[in-house]
């Protein structure tokens, strides 16, 4: 085939995340061509159709470079529900427009019976539809006559053919807002919107006779007042002429919904612009769904004390969470989640707040992708008053640049000052290993098998803090530095000796690093996901200084690869380690990790029990009110998979630093 001859199909994508208010939502808007098949007949088809649609059309060129310019339009107010004892026709929470308080999908519904008096009543589950219907009755035939007399007016009205514009000027298949509306690039006029005349005809409207905000710049299309007759008959139904009350809003890409916005819908247009020419090359409109409110604010997480003790140093609220980061974040991963509820716009807001709210001086978070700690979490963190280091894990981007997930470690700056910073790469930590500990060279054999079992890309953090005002006893100075260490240890729940590792080398690393800052026993904390319960070889390790010979961890054979881990009396170390929910709360939590597939405890706070003290935790809330708003986590209310845990810690005065 001549590549003269070549046909192209030209498409454009568009989609949007659900609007929820003070939630960035951003259009994407994708536009690609398929080389056609000249000797297809059904190529005639695919004319006739791109003639409809301004999404698609043919050309015998692929698509140029282009660029979008986009228009965002705010709708009129609309009922949500016809069953008037439904909450979601005054509320527009996320917890009442989920899946889980809708019931499954949640589609909504619409009456088609035209003798009923539920005609063209729309509600927004089956549950809704079949209470209303209990309260349906037959209405006269001339108003169902009527009531499908204009029903079928408008559309015979339309033309198949869309309007031919100039340049910068389009209007949409759909009699979108568009059509009511001057071209994005401002040169053109827009068809307007039509309405019925006395006799119950449509009358199309003239070009430039309906602005963009509804307001009529010309005369006003009459209206046909016997239509009120059927709203009469049928009390669900409710009548606007919604094409002429769209309101443009912004012409950015971003947009923030307002609480103007909230219980209506937007619509965005996307337009597809030549980058050399300035053409319009195709465009399309979508209309979002209702605009939702904030989510409102979490139940307060109280604290438990631990038994009085007096004396003490310097105390610091710590919390530590794994907030799910937006490449782990899919409806596969989490069926149960809209898919709304899952985007990271929507999660952030909330993560953000439940951080600050509980208004922490150390924060440990893991599962921190890095595009977004520079985009929005570093940014939000140090308007609320912190500052932080980030170490992303060492493996590629998954796709595009920052799609990698790592650690993140914030402090409160009236707090506390950093002193020093370091990371600790376990790749890098599995190198060192078989080179000068084992003597293997890295490309051998035996060398490469124990590093493609070791090198899980698994990183941690390490810092030294020192209290902004020292506390002074008696004129003796107080202990004023601690040491906190951040972790996310491998996932893979069939490779616990690989988890044993990671632990046992991060815990060497320690060891060197207090001991490299003399006697005085620096106060540590290490908090993270350590992907481990407390059965767990890790747990033992961390708690005892040492891991039973007969545990399964340290005995899973070779079908599991080759061994990495050291004589088992080798494993172990100096640290006198304490879990702050077993001694504060007398046991862990039931789960710290709460979804379908798995729920149970992974995550942990550790303290050095020389030098310091816990005085409170936050208990994990009850599974009652985890699955008060979702089947399990993420939820419209709990925005990541994992739970946050909250303690008071004070340092004791044990040391002389």
């Amino acid at each position: 085939m001549n590549s003269k001859d070549a046909m192209y199909s030209w498409h454009l994508s568009l989609r949007v995340d659900r609007p929820v208010e003070g939630c960035s939502i951003r259009p994407h808007a994708y536009m690609y061509g398929k080389k056609l098949d000249t000797n297809d007949p059904n190529n005639n088809n695919n004319k006739e159709h791109s003639s409809s649609s301004h999404h698609t059309k043919i050309s015998r060129e692929p698509p140029p470079n282009h660029e979008f310019s986009y228009r965002w339009f705010r709708g009129p107010t609309i009922e949500p529900c016809a069953y008037e004892g439904c909450p979601r026709r005054t509320s527009f929470s996320p917890h009442d427009w989920s899946k889980h308080a809708l019931g499954g999908s949640g589609c909504s519904l619409q009456c088609v019976s035209a003798q009923s008096s539920l005609y063209k009543a729309t509600f927004c589950n089956s549950d809704c539809f079949v209470k209303a219907w209990k309260t349906q009755y037959t209405i006269q035939n001339n108003a169902a006559d009527h009531s499908h007399h204009y029903h079928q007016g408008i559309p015979q009205a339309r033309s198949s053919t869309p309007l031919r514009k100039r340049t910068g000027s389009y209007c949409d298949d759909d009699r979108s807002v568009a059509s009511s509306t001057s071209g994005v690039g401002g040169g053109g006029s827009g068809g307007g919107v039509g309405g019925l005349n006395s006799d119950g005809n449509y009358i199309p409207a003239t070009p430039g006779e309906i602005s963009v905000n509804g307001s009529s710049s010309g005369g006003t299309t009459p209206h046909n007042n016997n239509n009120n007759n059927t709203t009469m008959n049928n009390p669900y139904m409710t009548q606007s002429n919604e094409d002429t009350e769209w309101i443009e809003i912004s012409r950015d890409q971003l947009y923030i919904p307002h609480t103007e916005d909230i219980g209506r819908k937007l619509k965005v247009e996307a337009a597809a612009y030549s980058i050399d020419s300035g053409e319009l090359l195709m465009h399309r409109v979508i209309k979002t769904d209702l605009v939702l409110s904030r989510t409102p604010e979490p139940e307060k997480r109280n604290l438990v004390t631990a038994k009085p003790a007096g004396g003490g140093g310097a105390r610091f609220r710590i919390v530590t969470y794994n907030i799910l980061a937006e490449i782990y974040a899919t409806q596969q991963q989490y069926p149960y989640a809209d898919l709304w509820a899952l985007s990271w716009d929507f999660r952030f807001q909330n993560i953000i707040r439940e951080i600050v709210d509980v208004g922490p001086d150390i924060v440990c978070l893991q599962e921190v992708q890095a595009d977004h700690y520079e985009s929005h979490l570093y940014n939000a963190m140090h308007e609320a008053g912190f500052e932080g280091v980030y170490k992303q894990k060492t493996r590629q981007a998954m796709g595009m640049t920052g799609k990698v997930d790592g650690c993140a470690l914030f402090w409160r700056r009236t707090k506390f000052h950093l002193v020093e910073s370091y990371s600790i790469e376990f790749n890098e930590l599995a190198q060192r290993q078989v080179t000068q500990g084992m003597g293997l060279n890295p490309r051998s054999e035996e060398g490469a098998s124990i590093l493609n079992k070791l090198s899980k890309d698994n990183v941690a953090q390490l810092v030294v803090l020192e209290t902004a005002q020292p506390s002074m006893t008696r004129g003796n100075r107080e202990p004023n530095q601690v040491c906190i260490a951040n972790t996310h240890l491998y996932s893979n729940k069939d490779c616990p000796d690989v988890k044993l590792w990671q632990t046992l080398h991060l815990l060497q690393e320690l060891e060197t690093f207090i001991m490299a800052r003399g006697p005085a026993n620096l106060p540590l904390m290490i908090c993270g996901d350590f992907n481990s319960t407390p059965d767990s070889a890790v747990y033992d390790l961390l708690s005892r200084q040492l891991v039973h010979p007969g545990h399964p961890d340290v005995n899973t054979g070779d079908e599991n690869g080759p061994s990495v881990l050291p004589d088992i009396m080798s494993i172990t170390h100096s640290h006198m380690l304490g879990s702050v929910y077993n001694t504060v709360l007398g046991e862990e939590p039931k789960f710290t990790n709460y979804t379908m597939q798995f729920k149970g405890v992974l995550d942990y706070m550790w303290y050095s029990t020389r030098n310091l003290r816990p005085l409170s935790a936050a208990p994990i809330p009850d599974e009652s009110v985890l699955t008060r708003h979702g089947d399990a986590l993420p939820s419209t209310q709990y925005s990541s998979d994992h739970l946050m845990q909250i303690s008071d810690m004070q340092i004791v005065s044990g040391g002389s630093r």
